[in-house]
């Protein structure tokens, strides 16, 4: 009887043994796959901030021109030089007639010119949208590839 509760007892050890055995393995891959987790976010933690920093970078240079490009604007269209001008427009009118027809000219080209205005604001919304859209269907395109990347090389 004591042999037999002996080996009840010795059975029980090893079972227990056993166990433990398996939840350190279990505690083990646990724990290799947190680490590899955390490097997965590090890594696309890192990827967001250089692509923060690389978009800031672009904003920037692209403020930049816009100011470059009002400044030139700004230099075409100089307040004296265009005053003179039109000065020198009004004197060479001789008639009424004249002047009704050079108003109903200005009218037209006013009228075109903010149409066109209209039209260009309309693309550049688009353009901005289409841009928007596609820079947000590229990060998700990444995000999938590195996920995709990341279970190849879980499985690996």
């Amino acid at each position: 009887m004591t042999q037999e509760l002996t080996q009840q007892w010795l059975t029980e050890i090893q079972t227990l043994q056993q166990q433990v055995a398996q939840l350190q393995q279990e505690r083990h891959a646990g724990w290799e796959s947190a680490q590899k987790w955390r490097k997965l976010y590090n890594t696309e933690a890192e990827q967001r901030r250089t692509d923060a920093e690389f978009f800031k970078q672009t904003i920037a240079s692209l403020k930049a021109e816009i100011e470059r490009l009002q400044g030139v604007e700004e230099e075409r269209f100089n307040e004296a030089t265009a005053k003179t001008a039109i000065q020198k427009e009004i004197a060479q009118i001789k008639s009424l007639e004249e002047l009704k027809a050079k108003v109903i000219s200005v009218i037209k080209e006013r009228d075109r010119l903010q149409q066109a205005l209209k039209t260009e604001r309309e693309n550049h919304a688009q353009t901005r949208k289409n841009l928007t859209t596609a820079l947000g269907d590229a990060i998700d395109s990444l995000t999938r590839e590195r996920a995709t990347e990341a279970e190849g090389q879980k499985r690996r």
